[in-house]
């Protein structure tokens, strides 16, 4: 919890009671005081400029998924293009992934102004060199380094609106900062499909003018937050579980290639295996892990972070086939394509705000998360049994786009504010942090595994049962990320607890990652 100063707001006691009836991000938003020295900047200006960062993170995560066909001709990729790739799309959430947390705990121990606008510009620099690649595997290390900075930039802005607004006012703030992250991401594939009508390098420059600006006005204005005296974060947890989803990925992208008994793939998933293995030794054994174990005697964090991980999973499969099919299959431009799944973004706000909330205050989390998943579900199950080779956009494809924006819609900002309302005010920062990464995780196995299942089909009706594979796929994980909702964020008479703090200076700041809607 934070240190108390003259100027600080007393802070309230968080209740963990996961059957709590009043909306769990207000809870949050209203428990996360913290000191700040202010400069010439207003609570208005602070937000718009830290939304402008979180925008620039939230937009890179869905942008490039348009893009990848015409990166793949532009580099003159062959056989292997989609399995190469996608470590555009997964070396981006890998290591956003691994280092949200690192990062975050870091950036506690300094200044947070200097945090965010550090991971501003190390994001802008490497957009600048990401659309000058001229090169796959530059490309892939330049969104390696992209990543860094988003995992900078998105802790760091939160921790700035709630030290600029007072309690009564956070509620409010965390809304919106919630919001315009969640409306980047959903249109990032019509804001990509506009672009690549260009080129596709423009899904990258378009970040440098708007990061400039956030930089040039955020350096001038943005108000002083003192850091706070906590441990280390640990680094080699974060190197652990880099490597074991890494090895994941690559065993699952590459196994339908070099051959599932191959020993390459062996070899990798075995790597995998051992990595991970070796990261939840880690985690039970050190002192100071990357991961608070106490957080998993929380059942709302146990659930929500169950749930995050394969919806994610669900969501990045289900965007990533989507604009495959349409571009490789159907064969429509990007922007067409963008344009396609458009009315899934805007089922994305309609639900989040106006049905979620209700729902969730008179039946609990777990009801709503497992009926959105549900409702996703079925939109996936949709596109498997209406799916043809001739192009037929409503009878086919909007259908399955509707239903999977009303389930992100529902579950998302759902799953993430009950994940993070669970935690008391010292565990805010690593607690809501971890469901992002897991987020990311999910993300970065649901690409693998569609690409494991999609193969390389050699025929137009090949590529049709590959992608109702696929799509059956997408909606067992969505399913099933439904029925875990249901049995772990149910209602429960007992309360959960957290165990005190090891470092009673921890600060009570949360890291809420952006509603990526329709997204992850």
């Amino acid at each position: 919890m934070c240190v108390p100063s003259k100027n600080s707001v007393p802070e309230p006691r968080v209740s963990c009671d996961p059957c709590r009836r009043k909306d769990p991000l207000k809870a949050l938003s209203q428990s996360a005081p913290t000191s700040v020295s202010r400069r010439d900047a207003s609570q208005r200006l602070v937000l718009v400029i830290v939304c402008a960062g979180v925008v620039l993170a939230s937009l890179d995560l869905f942008i490039v998924n348009v893009a990848l066909p015409q990166m793949g001709r532009d580099f003159h990729l062959r056989g292997g293009a989609l399995a190469d790739l996608s470590w555009v799309l997964n070396g981006y959430a890998i290591v956003y992934a691994a280092l949200l947390v690192l990062f975050g705990r870091l950036a506690e121990r300094y200044r947070r102004e200097r945090g965010f606008l550090l991971g501003v510009a190390v994001f802008v620099a490497a957009s600048a060199a990401c659309g000058a690649a001229s090169s796959l595997p530059l490309l892939v290390a330049f969104r390696v380094v992209q990543a860094a900075g988003a995992a900078l930039l998105t802790p760091t802005s939160l921790g700035l609106i709630l030290a600029s607004f007072p309690p009564e006012r956070r509620h409010g703030a965390v809304r919106a900062w919630t919001a315009v992250g969640g409306l980047a991401a959903a249109l990032g594939p019509v804001v990509g499909g506009l672009l690549v009508a260009a080129s596709w390098r423009w899904v990258f420059f378009v970040n440098v003018p708007v990061g400039l600006i956030a930089l040039a006005v955020g350096w001038r204005r943005l108000p002083y937050v003192a850091g706070q005296r906590v441990l280390r974060p640990d680094a080699l947890g974060a190197l652990l579980v880099t490597c074991g989803i890494g090895a994941l990925s690559l065993g699952l992208v590459n196994g339908g290639s070099w051959g599932w008994t191959n020993g390459r793939t062996i070899g990798t998933l075995a790597l995998a295996v051992t990595a991970l293995g070796l990261f939840a030794v880690h985690l039970a054994r050190d002192h100071n892990p990357l991961i608070d174990r106490a957080l998993f005697r929380l059942r709302p964090f146990t659930g929500a972070s169950a749930v995050a991980v394969l919806f994610s999973a669900a969501f990045g499969a289900m965007l990533l086939s989507r604009v495959l099919w349409a571009q490789e299959i159907w064969h429509w431009s990007p922007l067409v394509t963008g344009l396609s799944i458009a009315p899934g973004p805007l089922m994305v706000p309609v639900f989040s705000f106006l049905v979620a909330g209700r729902l969730t205050a008179r039946f609990g989390p777990g009801p709503v998360i497992a009926a959105g998943s549900t409702i996703f579900a079925a939109g996936a199950a949709w596109w498997a049994l209406a799916i043809g080779l001739p192009p037929d956009y409503i009878g086919e494809m909007l259908g399955g786009i509707v239903l999977t924006g009303v389930g992100v819609g529902l579950t998302l900002p759902t799953l993430m504010a009950t994940g993070a309302a669970s935690l008391p005010p010292h565990a805010f920062a690593t607690g809501s942090a971890v469901v992002n990464m897991l987020r990311q995780v999910g993300l970065a196995v649901g690409v693998a595994a569609l690409i494991a299942v999609l193969g390389t089909p050699r025929s137009p009706l090949a590529a049709l049962v590959a992608y109702r594979h696929a799509t059956w796929m997408i909606a067992a994980i969505a399913f099933i990320g439904g029925l875990a909702g249901l049995a772990l964020l149910v209602r429960r008479r007992e309360d959960a607890r957290i165990a005190p703090a090891a470092d009673p200076s921890a600060p009570a700041v949360a890291i809420v990652g952006p509603s990526q809607g329709p997204g992850a």
